[in-house]
């Protein structure tokens, strides 16, 4: 997962490769995301949709982000979210 900063760096990448005719020309974006995740994506479409601000923020018992920045609950442990926009 990009975060928005890192997702900067991708977005510049991959609309920098529409530029180019070459075969390999989102090579650059696969490589970055490789850099930074550890993780060898193979489609340059699927970079573009990992991007940490689509979650919602970490849980606060089990960490793992919520499903949506909307999310009541946890998918993962079953806490509920608390909601300060009503405090």
């Amino acid at each position: 997962m990009l975060d928005d900063e890192e997702m900067l760096i991708a977005r510049n990448l991959y609309s920098a490769a529409f530029k180019n005719a070459h075969h390999d020309r989102f090579k650059p974006l696969l490589d970055y995301y490789n850099q930074v995740t550890g993780f060898a994506e193979t489609n340059h479409n699927a970079v573009m949709h990992h991007i940490v601000g689509l979650y919602g923020p970490a849980c606060e018992v089990c960490s793992k982000p919520y499903r949506t920045p909307q999310a009541a609950f946890c998918a993962a442990c079953g806490n509920k979210r608390i909601d300060y926009s009503h405090a």
